[in-house]
């Protein structure tokens, strides 16, 4: 997998998440190449990781055996159909731009024998703690490409039908602005009650960073998780009452809802 050549099309923020792991995990820089229309980032990403750099699609995908697509979604059609007639054999395809599903993709590149995997990541990538949802039909050589890329960077995960990629888009892929939301809320919460910025930011964060820890590494799921900490009469039963008062997870369920209803919208 090491020797496989990997180019991206889009070097954006996400981009350099992958590529950053990719190198990290032993990938050879000089097996990877991205192309951008912006001179100027090609050359910054080029500085960080020895990478090779094109500002042609076309010549920039000619000796890949990899192609991750890394463009906004509204790009994907006209990128797509740019590159279509030259496009190397047994190519693997993957897509990370959200709404934009198989029966798209494979119209755009119009070709039987390139393998299309279509990927939902998230944010958090950026510093290797990323979730990335995977789904394709293509045969287990495409698959076992795609997990390889997107494996550098976090955990990865399959469904077996594209229509779960709606929620999954609004579980983990909006879910990290879910969390924020939170550590935001909690901070404005502590700095109101008499704590300094700095102090109530920290508390925040790290408060996350360690209920994450948590729930990853401690086998237990968070219901448990929650009882644990929430004594009865205490002051995490206190605030946790009136949290569901407030209709906290109600709250959180529409959200979640709304969020995969406006992906299955962006899809049609």
């Amino acid at each position: 997998m090491q020797n496989l050549n990997i180019t991206f099309i889009g070097g954006g923020n996400m981009a350099e998440a992958l590529i950053s792991g990719l190198t990290q995990s032993g990938h050879h820089s000089q097996h990877i190449c991205v192309s951008d229309i912006k001179e100027s980032r090609l050359n910054d990403l080029q500085h960080r990781y020895n990478i090779k750099t094109d500002s042609n699609n076309i010549t920039a995908i000619s000796k890949a055996d990899i192609l991750l697509l890394a463009v906004k979604p509204q790009q994907m059609d006209s990128v797509l159909k740019s590159i279509a007639e030259h496009l190397p054999s047994g190519l693997t395809v993957i897509s990370i731009a959200a709404g934009v599903n198989m029966l798209c993709l494979k119209q755009f590149l119009n070709s039987n024998d390139a393998g299309v995997v279509r990927v939902m990541p998230n944010t958090p990538a950026l510093v290797g703690a990323g979730m990335s949802v995977l789904f394709s039909d293509a045969d287990e050589t495409h698959k076992k490409r795609a997990e390889y890329v997107l494996a550098a960077s976090g955990e990865t995960a399959w469904v077996d039908e594209e229509k779960h990629m709606h929620a999954v888009t609004a579980v983990s892929g909006s879910g990290p602005a879910y969390f924020f939301l939170l550590a935001e809320v909690m901070q404005a919460a502590g700095e109101s009650l008499g704590l300094s910025k700095e102090l109530a930011s920290k508390l925040a964060s790290q408060t996350a960073l360690g209920s994450g820890k948590m729930l990853v590494e401690s086998g237990r799921n968070a219901s448990d998780l929650r009882t644990q900490v929430t004594s009865p009469g205490g002051t995490t039963q206190a605030a946790l009452d009136e949290m569901y008062e407030c209709g906290l997870p109600d709250a959180v369920r529409k959200g979640v809802a709304a969020a995969s209803k406006r992906s299955r919208e962006l899809a049609s």
